[in-house]
């Protein structure tokens, strides 16, 4: 494997459109985050509590296979969301708002860090950010049944564990890319100036951090 990228961010922010259009553009190979594959997703908006664990920790190991997947790659790839946002966003949002116990929030967290001490860091992480409304906006658009139900409190939550943790990540360099007035697929100027800012990454020419 060449480089390794992983874009982060909120539900809906565009994690997923970004990739394939960087893939598409550079070339490289595209590693989709699971959602619809989670069989407990559904029941998860409809009953938090009873459902956090179980599909936090079927995130976690589909993310973790994803991830021991791309290392074997030939060339380089982008990954959809990151196993670390798994743990220190979604699963501590659910423990924060008591969707899951002391005892199995506990359990998740062993897991997660004697996992992740056997895996190669990213190159770099593309984080992007968008304010609630956007979020809500693109949601709808989107139209997923399953995500109906999602509140803006909700997304509010985790737009301050994504920044506290971004404040806190040191594993690799991070691209932070405010979204809210950038259309990447509507606007080839902006794609190319994200691009542009990859490379630059990648290549040890940009500052550790960018906002565009």
């Amino acid at each position: 494997m060449e480089k390794f990228i992983a874009v982060a961010g909120n539900i809906g922010v565009g994690k997923s459109t970004l990739v394939k259009l960087l893939s598409e553009t550079l070339g490289w190979t595209p590693f989709y985050e699971p959602v619809t594959e989670n069989p407990y997703l559904a029941d998860f908006y409809e009953d938090m509590p009873a459902w956090g664990f179980h599909s936090q920790v079927y995130f976690l190991m589909r993310r973790l296979r994803i991830h021991r997947q791309l290392m074997k790659m030939n060339g380089s790839v982008i990954q959809d969301r990151s196993v670390y946002e798994d743990a220190e966003v979604f699963a501590h949002n659910l423990y924060r708002q008591n969707a899951i116990n002391d005892r199995d929030y506990t359990t998740y967290r062993e897991l997660y860090r004697v996992l992740v001490e056997f895996l190669p860091a990213p190159d770099l992480v593309i984080y992007l950010r968008a304010s609630v409304p956007t979020l809500l906006n693109r949601i709808s658009k989107r139209g997923r049944d399953y995500e109906k139900t999602i509140s803006a409190e909700y997304l509010a939550d985790l737009n301050t564990l994504y920044e506290n943790w971004i404040d806190y990540f040191t594993l690799c360099p991070i691209l932070a890319i405010p979204c809210d007035d950038l259309d990447y697929v509507a606007k080839p100027a902006h794609l190319e100036l994200i691009v542009e800012k990859v490379r630059e990454f990648l290549t040890g020419k940009a500052e550790v951090r960018f906002d565009t």
